[in-house]
């Protein structure tokens, strides 16, 4: 019976990660193609005259295609056995898109955040951060130590989710307290990857004590 219990929960945590990703995916299709008139951007107009601003959006924008699914086959036990070809293959391409394309871009857009400093901090730490674990996890897997990439990745995929616990709070926040947009924003853009760090953290500490 707890069995059964547990595998409910786990296919029903899985459908509810696919739908949050289905709406990412819709969030990132309204800026194809290269659409600078369109939903967040039509508040960013001035960043939109910096010529770099809109490629590091938009690649950031698109990346979330590719990590959001990508990453999260690196967690699922059944594939890392029975398909070590996908989850090796699907790591290389969360691994180069986070440290090529989505962090640096992630960066940029940190910068320019709405908010002033304190959202800019926020969004910039959250980059660095994500850049940073992914590195280790790269560097770990390649001098062969498995258990400390697996940490690092599990560091690197929580702040990879902060694309849907930011919305989430954003939600939550609006709906409970109807603050100015400014204050959610500076609000979100710490909560939306702190709490999901703490959680990895939580999850590594139990996992280290367990084999311990």
């Amino acid at each position: 019976m707890r069995f059964k219990a547990q595998t409910v929960l786990s296919y029903s945590l899985l459908l509810l990660y696919a739908y949050f990703c289905y709406l990412m995916l819709l969030i990132s299709l309204q800026y194809i193609p290269l659409d600078t008139d369109v939903a967040f951007l039509r508040i960013k107009q001035d960043e939109i005259a910096i010529p770099y601003y809109p490629w590091a959006f938009f690649i950031h924008a698109y990346c979330s295609i590719l990590v959001l699914p990508a990453g999260f086959t690196q967690f699922s036990s059944a594939i890392r056995k029975r398909s070590p070809q996908v989850h090796r293959w699907a790591g290389w391409v969360y691994l180069v898109v986070v440290l090529l394309l989505a962090g640096p871009s992630g960066l940029i857009i940190g910068v320019h955040a709405n908010g002033g400093w304190s959202s800019q901090l926020g969004f910039c730490l959250l980059g660095i951060f994500w850049i940073y674990f992914s590195a280790m996890a790269l560097l770990k897997i390649r001098k062969g130590k498995v258990q400390q990439h697996r940490y690092f990745m599990y560091r690197s995929f929580a702040l990879t989710l902060s694309a849907i616990t930011l919305r989430a709070w954003k939600y939550i926040i609006v709906a409970l307290w109807h603050p100015k947009p400014m204050d959610t924003y500076r609000l979100v853009a710490w909560l939306g990857w702190i709490g999901n760090l703490m959680i990895a953290e939580i999850i590594i500490f139990y996992l280290k004590r367990k084999q311990s």
